[in-house]
C-alpha cells in the first residue's frame, strides 16, 4: 500500500496504490485525515485508479472523508478506473454521493472550473 499526498492548485491530490482494504484502512485513513486538516481550501481529489480491491472498511473510509470534506464546505472528487470501485460504488448507491471522474486531468479541470 502507497498513499501520496501532494498540493497541486487548486487542489490536494492524494494517490492510493493498492488494496484498500481492512489492513491498509488506518494507515490511508491517516493521510487522509492529514491532508484534509492541511488542505485550505478542502478540495480535494483522491485518486483510486490503482487499487484493485475496497472492502466495506475501506469505502467506510472514503465516506467519513466525504462527510469530513462537507463540513467544512469542501469539494472531494474520486478518480476511477473502470472495474472494481466503480462497481462497488454503484451497487452501494454512493454513486450518487461522490463526485467521480474518470482522469486526473479532468478531476483537476472540475476543481479549476470550480475555483
Amino acid at each position: 500500500m502507497v498513499v501520496r499526498c501532494w498540493r497541486e492548485e487548486p487542489c490536494t491530490i492524494v494517490r492510493i496504490v493498492g488494496d484498500l482494504d481492512v489492513t491498509a484502512a488506518p494507515r490511508v485513513k491517516a493521510e487522509l485525515d492529514d491532508a484534509l486538516l492541511a488542505a485550505d481550501p478542502v478540495n480535494v481529489v483522491i485518486d483510486l485508479t490503482e487499487v484493485p480491491f475496497c472492502d466495506s472498511v475501506g469505502l467506510g473510509v472514503l465516506v467519513a472523508a466525504l462527510n469530513n470534506v462537507q463540513n467544512r464546505r469542501g469539494r472531494l472528487i474520486l478518480v476511477l478506473a473502470h472495474g472494481m470501485i466503480s462497481h462497488l460504488l454503484t451497487i452501494t448507491n454512493l454513486d450518487r454521493h461522490f463526485e467521480t471522474s474518470w482522469s486526473m486531468g479532468e478531476a483537476r479541470e472540475a476543481m479549476g472550473a470550480a475555483a
